[in-house]
């Protein structure tokens, strides 16, 4: 038996764990895919503290990985389906998909979010073929071409200003009049004669034979519909919460985990950290920060000092 199961580890989960494990809690962290979470796919991040030149996203987080096993915390790979409490025991059981369950005597849902879908047809069919979440992954196989990145905030600002390096023309398509990224964002992209906005536009459908060649589009305002020829295009329109494993006690309408100020849910000993938590701003050091108090929350509970 675990005194603390973190499940992800991404900023949150890797946070939780570096706290946890100098703390003295026995600990397991469990990870569905690799170590790193989003930030894997973001290019560059230059707002996180004690970074004077930005940083690849994969540096970034290598150095919270590393960290998190020099210090002797334990990673493994699986992916959990479930996460309930026994009444009687209090003990939480921590369901894999393979193998038997894990007790624990706390647990930190770290498993941040997954890329939203706009749900359009063609989008499933052309993933792979045109489709993509990642500019980072995917751009350099874009040089030259025409693309467009659906989205408005951050992420799409971020993903339209990386693309530009690549392609010979982006369009940067948005439902409504005026981006929501920050303002240092949106003077890069109107500054860049590469990033055509097309505003008060939605998708109607992505379109190609073997790979994607056009999108088929509507303007909100005139009702007309027409197409833009593109070989690329890039979906960020924000994400969905990973927490299909949790009871649903603990989550609000929103579909995120409802927490207080110290990342406890309305479930004891279980909290929760970062994306997927109700109220996150999807920052990587507000990930981390939720990370460390939900650690600390867990080794009080864990001893009863709370």
């Amino acid at each position: 038996m675990k005194e603390l199961v973190i499940v992800g580890a991404g900023p949150a989960g890797l946070s939780s764990a570096i706290y946890g494990i100098r703390a003295g809690l026995d600990l397991t962290v469990i990870e569905r895919l690799s170590p790193g979470g989003q930030v894997m796919n973001t290019y560059e991040v230059e707002n996180y503290p004690g970074f004077v030149e930005p940083i690849a996203g994969w540096e970034l987080v290598s150095h919270f990985e590393n960290q998190t096993r020099r210090l002797g915390a334990e990673i493994l790979t699986g992916d959990v389906v479930s996460v309930r409490k026994d009444s009687g025991s209090g003990l939480f059981s921590v369901q894999l998909s393979d193998g038997a369950p894990m007790e624990a005597k706390s647990v930190i849902a770290a498993s941040g979010a997954s890329y939203r879908r706009l749900k359009i047809p063609g989008e499933e069919e052309f993933i792979g073929k045109g489709v993509s979440f990642c500019g980072t992954c995917d751009g350099p196989f874009y040089k030259d071409k025409i693309c467009a990145v659906i989205g408005a905030g951050n992420a799409a600002l971020e993903e339209v200003d990386f693309l530009a390096r690549f392609v010979k023309k982006v369009y940067l398509i948005h439902r409504r009049s005026r981006l929501r990224g920050e303002k240092i964002l949106q003077d890069r992209i109107f500054a860049n004669s590469k990033i055509e906005p097309v505003f008060d536009t939605v998708v109607e459908s992505i379109s190609g034979n073997a790979k994607v060649d056009r999108l088929n589009l509507k303007n909100l305002k005139t009702g007309k519909s027409f197409t833009l020829g593109v070989e690329g295009v890039f979906i960020f329109i924000g994400f969905d919460c990973n927490i299909s494993f949790l009871p649903e006690q603990v989550i609000n309408d929103n579909r995120e985990v409802i927490v207080d100020i110290n990342m406890r849910t309305p479930l004891p000993g279980l909290f929760a950290a970062g994306d997927l938590r109700s109220g996150s701003k999807r920052q990587i050091v507000m990930a981390a920060a939720d990370g460390a108090t939900a650690a600390m929350e867990a080794y009080e509970y864990v001893f009863g000092l709370t």
